[in-house]
């Protein structure tokens, strides 16, 4: 076992394991690993002063527990005018697993009371004009078959949109048809609270968690381990540390760092940013009107993490109503990064594939320039779309996180893509996550593939403490209804969702302990 300790300025300290960043990622990395193998010291640096403080911050994203219930860009409409759920239905999958591993942190006393960053909250897509509400038809006869999505429901009548969703119904022209699916299941999540929870339960198991600590540097040595060159960024002291692996949790800040890192498997990556603004709901009778998560479709062009939603939150144990977001654009890589990110970013091994996406992604980019060109007014009007008789006055602009999307070498170019991809060298000794939405919802599966990509001979070993804390382990829920019924029950009822049908078990029934995985 190595020693951990906070570095002094000059010295050179031993760990096992190093994690950059504490965000979403890092912290459940660090819960896994210290559940899996608790005799390896775990050392973590982040360069702000809290946990959580940019992408996992409640503020700086939408929260909406990503299980595809509601988000249209996971269920596009074919050339054929069919709607391709096949994404939707990989999502919903790794999120459950997320559920099942908080859940089981919850029994074992690594998370504290639910409440505080999970909530029961409906999830649903709304659309209007006859082509949308037929799009949107056809997207629900194809999921709601699925075992996933059972007990959704589509909605055309007014009269049931207006009891459900009354701020939204309030001043509508329903002349212009409209449609929901709507799913009661959905959640809120406020993955700053989760993130803050895991970071405490990793320094009370003996972790070194260094706040205000930048990792600068990243070097492979002759022996395989990794030199992490650190500053104190309070007191300008500067150290060194080895481990044998390191994880580059840094969100935007990920990419240069794994550049640094030196590794075939990095290279012919670039990061192209796109920032965000969120209108906050300051009217607590507004907020009071609206109880669920509504998506949207896309404007043409838009990324999908620009995706329109009216979103009512739960943070600090109190409700709330964003609507957004707005898109911006920033060269920084992080919200607290610098405006030399971008040019930083941009390597002989990446600036074809870089080079190459500004004539691919015209529509991004006119998208960008006329949300960049928006003024307040038009903002509001963009709101009004699900808010009728929106008013400025009640509506504050908030700056959310900063995102950075892929952009992955392809051919002689390159390809932007919005989802989030694990990059591990070929030994297993270091690995970082590049990308964003859906991103923090399927933290728990993305660092699952971490553990088996960099600890291979390790996972074998792993695998029946894994199938404690994920019962669905190797299993897809979606072919298993009888498996996905009993944890669905079991995590609903240990996070506080709803109460366990007495269908399923009665209180106190031994059905309601943790499923077996099959």
């Amino acid at each position: 076992m190595s020693e951990s300790a906070t570095p002094r300025d000059g010295a050179v300290t031993t760990t096992d394991i190093v994690l950059v960043g504490a965000g979403i990622m890092s912290a459940t990395l660090g819960a896994l690993l210290h559940r899996l193998q608790p005799d390896w010291s775990i050392t973590v640096f982040e360069r702000l002063d809290a946990a959580a403080a940019e992408s996992s911050d409640p503020w700086n994203n939408a929260g909406t527990g990503h299980s595809a219930l509601c988000e249209l860009n996971y269920t596009p409409q074919t050339a054929d005018g069919d709607v391709d759920i096949t994404k939707a239905l990989a999502i919903n999958e790794q999120f459950q697993v997320s559920r099942q591993f908080w859940a089981n942190s919850v029994e074992s006393g690594v998370l504290r009371d639910p409440s505080e960053f999970i909530n029961p909250i409906p999830h649903v897509s709304f659309v209007h004009g006859e082509s949308n509400v037929d799009y949107l038809r056809k997207r629900y006869d194809n999921l709601a078959g699925e075992t996933l999505f059972k007990g959704m429901e589509y909605i055309t009548d007014p009269a049931e949109f207006t009891k459900r969703l009354p701020l939204m119904s309030a001043g509508r022209d329903f002349s212009d048809p409209v449609a929901l699916n709507w799913f009661d299941g959905g959640t809120d999540v406020d993955f700053g609270a989760l993130t803050q929870q895991l970071i405490g339960y990793l320094g009370h198991a003996g972790a070194t968690v260094n706040f205000g600590h930048a990792v600068t540097n990243i070097t492979k040595e002759s022996d395989g381990n990794w030199r992490i060159k650190v500053k104190n960024l309070r007191t300008k002291e500067k150290s060194t540390v080895k481990a044998g692996f390191v994880f580059v949790g840094a969100g935007g800040g990920a990419l240069q760092l794994l550049q640094k890192s030196g590794i075939k498997e990095a290279k012919g990556f670039g990061g192209f940013p796109v920032s965000g603004a969120f209108f906050r709901c300051t009217d607590p009778a507004l907020i009071d009107e609206h109880a669920a998560k509504v998506y949207g479709k896309a404007a043409v062009g838009a990324p999908p993490m620009s995706v329109p939603h009216l979103d009512t939150r739960v943070i600090g144990g109190k409700p709330g109503l964003l609507f957004g977001p707005y898109a911006g654009w920033s060269p920084k890589f992080l919200k607290e990064g610098k405006n030399t990110d971008l040019i930083a970013s941009v390597k002989p091994g990446n600036v074809l594939p870089m080079l190459s996406i500004a004539p691919k992604e015209f529509g991004l980019l006119k998208y960008l320039i006329s949300e960049l060109a928006a003024g307040p007014a038009d903002r509001v009007e963009t709101l009004s779309e699900f808010v009728p008789r929106a008013d400025g006055k009640d509506w504050e602009m908030i700056v959310a996180g900063q995102r950075v999307q892929v952009i992955r070498k392809k051919g002689r170019g390159g390809a932007l893509e919005f989802g989030t991809a694990v990059v591990a060298a070929e030994d297993g000794s270091i690995a970082g996550l590049l990308g964003a939405s859906p991103g923090a919802s399927t933290a728990v599966p993305a660092m699952l593939d971490v553990l088996e990509r960099c600890f291979p001979k390790h996972f074998t070993a792993w695998k029946p403490v894994l199938g404690e804390m994920i019962p669905s382990l190797g299993s897809k829920l979606n072919d298993n209804p009888d498996l996905f019924a009993q944890v669905w029950d079991w995590t609903s009822k240990v996070l506080g969702l709803q109460d366990t049908p007495a269908s399923v078990a009665d209180e106190g029934d031994s059905h309601l302990a943790t499923p077996t995985a099959v």
